[in-house]
Formats: C-alpha cells, sequence, structure tokens
C-alpha cells in the first residue's frame, strides 16, 4: 500500500467521441488499480473523478466516498460524454469547483497535497497554457498523461515542474495498465508515521517529508501538537440550551430545571402543564406554574377562599342583561346605557337612532400637516360620532369622505358603503395625507364631484338635502370665498368646524345662513365632544315664537314630513283659490250682462 500520508487527488479523464468504448474500459481500470493502492479515507487520501469532452461533469467529488468499493462502483458506472476536448475547460472547473473546500478539499493550512491526475488521447479545442498556470499557482500539482494521439507541447504546457516527473506519454490504451505501477511509485514516498516516533496521543497525518497529530472529534490538541484535551462544548456559548447545558467528553446534553421538560429538538425547554392532569377541580379557569398549579375565575367573577370555585361581582357577565349597546353593573344590580346620540327606548334595553330623514352628507376633513398624526385619530373618531347620529342606507342618509392636504382624496364616496358599521371601518382605514392646507381647493372638490350623481348623490329633483361638513385646524393657503358662495348658491348647507388654529372669519364664510347654527369651533382636538352635539342639534333648525328653536335631531324626520304635508296643502289650496276666482270672475261677468238686459228692457 502507498502510505504517503493524505492526498487530495482528482483525476481529471477525457471522454471525447476519440476515446472508443474498449479504451475507455481500459482508462476505468488504470483509476482503480491506482486507487486500489492508496489509504483512502476521510482523514487519509481523498479522491474525486470528474469527465470531461465538450463539457464537464462531476463523477463523484472528494467529499463523496471514503471507501474503495463505493469509488470503484461509480467509476464503474460513467457513461462517456462523446464529444470535443475542452481540456482547458476542465482544469477550470478542477481548479475552481473540484478542489473548493465545498467539495472536499482539505484547507491549504493543512498542508495536504493537491493533485491532478488528467488523462487524454488527443489535441486539446481550447487553450490551457494560461489556466493550468493558474491552476499551479493555486497549489494544484498537474500530472498529464497522454495516450496514443496526445500533443506532447498540450502535456507540457499543462503539467506541473519538474516535467520529467510529471509528464507521461502511453504508447497505446493497452500500456496504460502497466504504466499505472510506474505512475504509482511516483505518488508514493516514505510514510513518516511509521518510519518515526511521532508521540502524537490520537492520530498521526504523514505529508510528503513530515508528519501532524490530529485529536479525535469532540478534543482539542494541546500546545505541544501531540496530546489532546477534551473540549468543554459549553464553555463556548454556542450549545443553545434554554436552561442548563452539562458538558460530557466532546460533547453536551441540555437540561431544564424544575416544573419544566426537555423539548424534542433537545435544546428548548417547556413547562409541565399541571392543569392537562385533570385533577385541579377549578371551576373556571386552571392556570399552570412551574411546579403546580392555581385556579383563575373570568371576567366579573371574584375566587373564593377554597381557591377553586367562583362567584359573581359583574351582574352584566353574570345574567343575560339584554342590553343593545352596553350593560353597566351597579351594587346589586345594572343598567342599559346607548352610545352618544341615540336614546333609550321604553323597555329599558334598546336603542333609538336619530331619524334625520333623508340626508347626503359629505364631510371634508384637513389633513395637513399641522394637524398631526394623534390629532388625525382624533377627527376620525370625531368623524364616525357623526356617523353614529343617522340611520344610513341607500334610501335614508349616504355618507361620503373627503381629505385634504395640499391636494384632495375622496376617501369613499356617497354610494360606496350601505351602512354604518362600513362607513366607521372605511373611516378608521383612512391614511393620513399631511403636507399643505388648500381649502378652497377642497370646496371646488365636494361641489363638483362629491356631490354629482355619478359618486352617489342623489337628483335635485329628489329634494333630499345635500349638506357639506368642513373640519379644518388652520387658515387655507387659497382662497375660498369663491366655491363657498358656490357650495350654497347650488342649494349644500355647509357646516363649518375648527380646531385650534382655525379662524372665524374663514369658517363663517363657509357656513350657511344662519352663520350662528353652521359653524364650531373648539380650542384643542381633545374637547372637539360638545361640536359634535352642536352639529347634532343644528342640522334641523325651526323658526320658533320671535326666537330660533333648536329641535332634537331625532325630530328632523318629523319635521321634514311636516314641511312635505304643509307644502302639499298649500299648493291644493292656491290651485283651488285659482279655480274659485276664475269662477267668481265667471259669475260677475254674467250679473253684469243680466243687469244689461234688464235695464234695456225698462
Amino acid at each position: 500500500k502507498c502510505r504517503t500520508g493524505p492526498l487530495d487527488i482528482v483525476f481529471v479523464i477525457d471522454s471525447s467521441r476519440s476515446v472508443r468504448p474498449f479504451e475507455f474500459e481500459t482508462m476505468r481500470r488504470f483509476m482503480m488499480d491506482i486507487i486500489s493502492n492508496l489509504d483512502v479515507g476521510p482523514n487519509a487520501t481523498r479522491v474525486g473523478v470528474i469527465q470531461y469532452s465538450s463539457q464537464v461533469q462531476n463523477i463523484f467529488s472528494l467529499k463523496t466516498f471514503f471507501t474503495r468499493a463505493d469509488m470503484e462502483r461509480a467509476i464503474n458506472s460513467i457513461v462517456p460524454l462523446a464529444q470535443g476536448t475542452m481540456t482547458g475547460l476542465a482544469i477550470q472547473y478542477a481548479m475552481n469547483v473540484a478542489f473548493s473546500t465545498q467539495e472536499g478539499a482539505r484547507p491549504p493550512h493543512k498542508g495536504i497535497p493537491r493533485i491532478a491526475i488528467i488523462v487524454t488521447d488527443g489535441r486539446p479545442q481550447d487553450r490551457v497554457t494560461e489556466v493550468a498556470t493558474q491552476a499551479r499557482n493555486a497549489g494544484i500539482e498537474i500530472y498529464a498523461v497522454g495516450i496514443q494521439r496526445a500533443d506532447m507541447n498540450s502535456l507540457r504546457a499543462m503539467a506541473s515542474p519538474p516535467l520529467e516527473e510529471h509528464v507521461f506519454l502511453v504508447e497505446s490504451f493497452e500500456l496504460i495498465q502497466q504504466f499505472a505501477k510506474q505512475f504509482q511509485d511516483k505518488l508514493c514516498g516514505v510514510d513518516m508515521c511509521v518510519e518515526r516516533e511521532h508521540g502524537c496521543q490520537h492520530s498521526c497525518i504523514s505529508t510528503p517529508g513530515s508528519f501532524y497529530c490530529e485529536c479525535n472529534p469532540g478534543y482539542r490538541l494541546n500546545g505541544d501538537g501531540k496530546t489532546c484535551s477534551p473540549i468543554d462544548a459549553c464553555a463556548d456559548g454556542r450549545h443553545g440550551c434554554q436552561h442548563h447545558c452539562v458538558s460530557l467528553r466532546g460533547s453536551y446534553s441540555c437540561r431544564c430545571r424544575p416544573g419544566y421538560y426537555l423539548s424534542h429538538n433537545k435544546r428548548s425547554c417547556t413547562m409541565i402543564d399541571y392543569c392537562s392532569f385533570g385533577n385541579h377541580s377549578c371551576q373556571h379557569e386552571c392556570v399552570s406554574i412551574p411546579n403546580g398549579h392555581y385556579c383563575r375565575c373570568r371576567s366579573g367573577f371574584t375566587l373564593q377562599p377554597d381557591g377553586k370555585s367562583c362567584r359573581a361581582t359583574d351582574l352584566c357577565n353574570g345574567v343575560d342583561h339584554g342590553c343593545e349597546f352596553k350593560c353597566v353593573s351597579t351594587e346589586g344590580s345594572y343598567h342599559c346605557v346607548c352610545p352618544e346620540g341615540q336614546r333609550l327606548q321604553a323597555d329599558g334595553k334598546t336603542c333609538s337612532k336619530c331619524g334625520a330623514g333623508h340626508v347626503d352628507l359629505v364631510m371634508v376633513i384637513d389633513g395637513s400637516k399641522s394637524v398631526r398624526p394623534q390629532n388625525f385619530e382624533l377627527v376620525k373618531q370625531f368623524v364616525n360620532r357623526v356617523v353614529d347620529l343617522l340611520e344610513v342606507s341607500p334610501q335614508g342618509t349616504r355618507v361620503g369622505l373627503v381629505q385634504y392636504s395640499s391636494r384632495v382624496r375622496t376617501e369613499f364616496p356617497l354610494n360606496k358603503y350601505h351602512s354604518a358599521d362600513e362607513i366607521k371601518k372605511a373611516v378608521m382605514d383612512v391614511e393620513y395625507m399631511e403636507k399643505g392646507t388648500m381649502t378652497g381647493l377642497a370646496l371646488k372638490h365636494m361641489v363638483e364631484h362629491s356631490f354629482s350623481e355619478q359618486e352617489g348623490a342623489r337628483p335635485l329633483s329628489h329634494n333630499i338635502p345635500r349638506i357639506g361638513l368642513v373640519f379644518t385646524d388652520g387658515r387655507s393657503q387659497d382662497d375660498i370665498s369663491e366655491w363657498a358662495r358656490r357650495a350654497k348658491e347650488s342649494g349644500i348647507v355647509m357646516f363649518a368646524v375648527g380646531v385650534g388654529k382655525a379662524v372665524e372669519e374663514e369658517l363663517r364664510a363657509i357656513a350657511s345662513e344662519p352663520v350662528e347654527q353652521h359653524f364650531s369651533y373648539s380650542a384643542d382636538f381633545t374637547t372637539m365632544t360638545h361640536l359634535v352635539e352642536n352639529f347634532s342639534l343644528n342640522i334641523c333648525p325651526e323658526e320658533g315664537k320671535g326666537e330660533t328653536e333648536i329641535r332634537s335631531p331625532c325630530e328632523c324626520e318629523a319635521l321634514v314630513q311636516f314641511q312635505t304635508n304643509t307644502v302639499a296643502i298649500l299648493q291644493s289650496l292656491t290651485e283651488k283659490n285659482i279655480l274659485w276666482a276664475h269662477s267668481l270672475a265667471q259669475m260677475t261677468a254674467r250679473l253684469e250682462d243680466l243687469e244689461k238686459q234688464i235695464a234695456n228692457k225698462k
């Protein structure tokens, strides 16, 4: 056996079409003869095989097999490529891939010789000189073996110096097996681990003219280069144990604290679920803790002294209260409440919404940077509280939303959503625009687009009130007067809501008459609640006895019906008056004719 110490050997075999099948069989035999005399193994010699023609094919790499039997089986299964002769391409592949550490080559600092054995029978169809030089400079020792028609100049260009020891020309394939013994002698040398007293505690690795010591897995080589010490696998902190790391010889294991067990990954720990044992007797909930458990009651209940049973403390949670909106517990009792803008019905459980009649409402909100994100969320809450005042439906109230800053964006038109819940969800999803305050541009957009029939406004002939609510926190950067005037001239009832640095002059210019009932102001965003109340009160004003009486928005539907009925009656009376006047005129004319006739007879 060749006992030179470990080598990394890669056979680079020519399988071009000029190599006939029986000749390729001889090349197989050549490789297996050499391998049969090598001491192969992960810590000894490693072997790889590639074949080439017009392309390169990896048969097996340096890390694939570590027994001669496996290597021989792989060599016997090679199917020749039978194409061109791209020897330079094969050398390039060997240098960049086959001798990489990823493919099993030992790192250069190990000092393991890297040997490429190129076997070819013809002249290369590509350039080999430059790439062979690069390979030799990368530390690869190249043996060039030519058979029959091989070009000697190409062989010499590929091989390592001295050329007389690295270039071989064999006259025929039949002689290559005899040459294998001669070539074997070139690879073999003195095994320094055998010839010398190496002193290695675990393993001696022979290299040409020298040797070095290696330790078994789980040990590290000491400073003397010969003896080995166990590795404390826990010391480097890379063990990944969640709780405790226990060092073993060359390895480690993880352990868990009391009350936990080791998970399937052998690193993390899972708390023991004592509640799952089924013997806790908790009336409501069992909560596991390390080394035990405790009982917990649901919200509205109190844990009793026995630590297991529960008693209700919040009657809203303990009874079927039936409240439509919210149940409020009091000591020994409870009562139902409704959201702001709704009234509790006589049954004490259900809530009545404001029946404001058929209204098309577009809210225009300021999204400039002066508002700031946290205040913009309060603005959205303000919008939703207004929505809570209304009965939203396709036939009832329709709601649209516009946001503006330096530009204007329709968040959703009047015909987008058909329920209050849909609208409120869409409002909370609105994203803050920031930038400038172009209130005039927003008013223009509202007049020209938001109240168009294409965006869901009902035709003017239907007499559905159109209401615009403008919300702003500062002075507009453009003129608002023209489009505020046009909005009101087009029949839109305008409400103006201002906060913080909003300019009263601009709010009054936007608001419809009487102005005092159509604009509101709040010093800051956190005190806007009363603005909702003002809006709900002012949406249906009624002229009273010499003064303006503010009616609840929940009476709007009755007021609208009253106004409709009144107009119908007045129209009917007017039509009758016209008929009576016409009849009276006819009677008067006839009387005058009779008087004339009587006078003539006299």
